[in-house]
């Protein structure tokens, strides 16, 4: 009877055909949608792409020294998310793999690929590289390697956003890695127990690293941790923008409203490995052939095919968006490029608080 029910209760914890990579190909829903907005947010997932695509460039070639941990084919849990937000009050903090977030919530390209090549001009003044990536007027507080390391400050800031009563709300990018984290776990009870504002955004791509979810967890599905804690929450295919968007503006209303944190499980999959570049290898560890059917989950394509069909935008305009974004993506490099790098005293001059 016992292994009955535990059987049970891992069924009731699966994410079912969002994990299934033969499933959820077809094309978005967007009737009643504002199509001129989901242009917008098309072209917003090219570019975050394109500057991607890029960056990996920069790594195969040895120019980007630093780690770059790439989302390619996650694009529509960044900017489902930070379409639903008020960058002017609301805070956003990431983790290792937020190129896109950064860029969702506003960020300039120039200043990414600057920080990635370590240049004077990136967002971190050339300090922190790929993953350590900041821009607070447009609502990004910073983002950090240490897995799980930004959950308790997001929720630190939802509880300052209470506290101050401006109706923000803090979000906090992790992916299914994190939840295997103490503070994870600490953070989703402070949050529950004080009904704070905030949003754990998981981007669950069943990997961390090089090893599957099935290997280090009994579900795959880790939105089961918000039941624990008592906590709203929404499981979603992460590759289909308007499901991240619908669910991320219920959970920032919910929590303007005061009615505490949600936990958003998006179900997606990064098309590169770990770390780096490569499509073939996570880490020095051969990666599953489940890549080719993933890419037919592409967020871009699903939307992109909807527009059309929808009468928004014909085949050439797709065409010509990823041009534009090309060419803006090509202007960026160009710029980061040509900056200058930190002088010297730039090794000691963040060491110490100033006054």
């Amino acid at each position: 009877m016992r292994r009955v029910a535990e059987e049970s209760a891992r069924q009731d914890a699966g994410l079912g055909d969002l994990a299934d990579p033969k499933r959820c190909h077809e094309k978005l829903d967007v009737t009643g949608a504002d199509l001129a907005e989901l242009t917008a947010q098309l072209r917003l997932m090219m570019l975050i792409r394109s500057v991607e695509e890029r960056i990996a460039d920069l790594v195969e070639s040895g120019e980007a020294v630093c780690p770059c941990h790439l989302a390619i084919g996650q694009e529509a849990c960044a900017v489902g998310v930070a379409a639903a937000l008020d960058t002017e009050r609301d805070r956003a903090f990431g983790a290792h793999r937020s190129h896109g977030h950064f860029l969702a919530l506003g960020g300039d390209a120039t200043a990414l690929i600057a920080e990635v090549l370590g240049k004077v001009s990136g967002c971190a003044a050339g300090m922190g590289g790929s993953m350590h990536l900041v821009d607070v007027e447009h609502g990004l507080f910073g983002t950090v390697p240490i897995v799980g390391a930004t959950i308790p400050i997001a929720v630190g800031a939802a509880l300052a956003a209470k506290l101050d009563g401006t109706g923000g709300v803090a979000v906090a990018f992790f992916g299914d890695g994190a939840t295997e984290e103490g503070v994870f776990h600490e953070s989703m009870n402070l949050a529950s127990t004080h009904e704070l504002p905030v949003i754990f955004a998981c981007e669950n791509n069943m990997y961390s690293s090089h090893l599957h979810i099935d290997l280090r967890q009994p579900a795959d599905a880790v939105s089961r941790y918000a039941t624990a804690h008592c906590m709203a929450w929404e499981r979603i295919d992460g590759n289909d923008l308007l499901a991240v968007q619908a669910a991320s503006t219920r959970a920032v209303d919910r929590a303007r409203a005061g009615h505490g944190p949600t936990f958003i499980e998006m179900v997606t999959y990064r098309w590169r490995g770990h770390v780096g570049h490569r499509e073939d290898m996570d880490v020095g560890v051969k990666r599953s052939s489940d890549l080719v059917l993933w890419k037919q989950r592409d967020p871009i394509r699903r939307l992109a095919e909807a527009l059309v069909d929808a009468g928004s935008i014909d085949v050439a305009e797709v065409d010509q968006m990823w041009a534009a974004v090309s060419q803006q993506v090509d202007a960026a490099l160009t710029g980061a490029r040509a900056a200058e790098y930190p002088d010297a005293s730039a090794t000691t001059r963040y060491l110490w608080a100033r006054s």
